[in-house]
């Protein structure tokens, strides 16, 4: 199937090699252009795209504004253009919140060096948030369930609630195993965890969010969290949900000491290990791994130090990172739970960990936050 691609940028040069790299893939199709947010909501409700590709800064409406407005009118997956700046990524944080399912780097300097390559992870991009556009299709626009107060946003306004997230009942995934035995409801069982993991990719910014602002101040466990991210991105990503929840959240340094509360984010572009002693090692993100931070690497330390110690969680997010390094936690006694499809944005590596009866729990997203509480208090 061809999906169908809106391209929204003020600059007429990005609009061009945007256009020209996703065409020259046969299953794409760019269908309009638009230079302005006013224009793509326009363009979004004539042209009914799978997918829009979304600059943020145009003139007469900016990206985040018409993200908002396009979730309202006509729920579309939209890719994000981001600056890899600190400030870029408080504006792209800004836009998972109003609504986008992922990013890109904006880099015109590798558009020009690297075409096959942008190519590549564009097109990538494209077609794996366009496959999330049947649950933008089956979820109203409606206001999602009461959470939390929102802090405000980079930019001073009230940073808007999630739209994709509304609640579902839990269930059993569609490709589970006839034979796997998951428990789907009901509270977990409590257990003295030395440790929770969460590891996560796209759709992971918002997930995170939802399910941490869940816990309280007293939450008797260290977190860590694997997010797949780039390297400006994690430092302001750890500092907005730290406003965000009871917990205390930062980006991760060489050294950390886990103590009950705390969650640290995994920093982008390296590795983060955990040793017996409770202290974070943070190494060089290594070029043969496809993944910085990687998800396999953290749980596979986190099984070596904890051994059934550790209750891990897997959400949202292509491929299958986490799938081996829950593996080995399973091995040594740990519990794994999964989010459901029916919450994910893109349902790979949940998908992955319930494949390989790796799941203990398949939980939905607005569950998970709960039945940590439950587990661990």
């Amino acid at each position: 199937m061809v999906v169908k691609v809106l391209v929204v940028d003020d600059s007429g040069f990005f609009r061009r090699r945007v256009s020209e790299i996703l065409s020259a893939d046969p299953s794409i199709q760019v269908v309009g252009t638009a230079t302005n947010g006013k224009e793509a909501i326009d363009q979004a409700l004539a042209l009914k795209p799978d997918v829009i590709t979304m600059d943020y800064e145009m003139p007469m409406m900016d990206g985040i504004t018409a993200v908002r407005h396009i979730m309202q009118r006509c729920p579309t997956p939209v890719l994000m253009f981001s600056s890899l700046t600190h400030e870029g990524a408080r504006v792209t944080l800004d836009a998972l919140d109003a609504g986008a399912v992922d990013f890109l780097p904006k880099n015109f300097e590798d558009i020009s060096r690297n075409p096959e390559k942008v190519k590549q992870l564009l097109c990538e991009k494209v077609h794996s948030i366009s496959r999330s556009n049947r649950r933008f299709s089956s979820v109203p626009a409606a206001a999602p369930a009461a959470t939390p107060a929102p802090a405000a946003s980079s930019y001073g306004s009230p940073a808007p609630a999630p739209l994709r997230t509304t609640p579902v009942a839990s269930r059993a995934p569609a490709h589970a195993p006839a034979h796997a035995t998951v428990s789907t409801s009901g509270a977990p069982k409590r257990k003295a965890y030395k440790l929770v993991a969460i590891g996560t990719s796209t759709g992971g910014p918002v997930a995170l969010q939802r399910v941490l602002t869940q816990l309280p101040a007293s939450f008797p466990a260290p977190i860590v969290l694997i997010q797949h991210m780039p390297a400006a991105f994690t430092k302001a990503f750890a500092e907005r949900l730290d406003k965000l929840c009871q917990i205390s959240v930062k980006e991760a340094e060489d050294g950390d000491i886990l103590r009950p509360g705390l969650a640290l984010l995994a920093p982008g572009g390296k590795q983060m290990m955990i040793d017996g002693r409770g202290a974070v090692k943070i190494l060089p993100g290594d070029e043969r791994l496809n993944y910085k931070p990687c998800v396999d690497i953290t749980f596979g330390s986190a099984a070596k130090s904890y051994g059934d110690k550790v209750l891990a969680v897997v959400l949202t997010g292509m491929g299958a990172d986490g799938r081996e390094g829950a593996r080995l936690l399973k091995q040594g006694g740990s519990a794994i739970w999964a989010q459901d499809e029916a919450s994910c944005v893109i349902y790979g590596m949940p998908m992955a960990i319930v494949k390989a009866e790796l799941a203990d729990a398949v939980y939905s997203l607005d569950e998970i936050g709960k039945h940590l509480v439950e587990a661990c208090l």
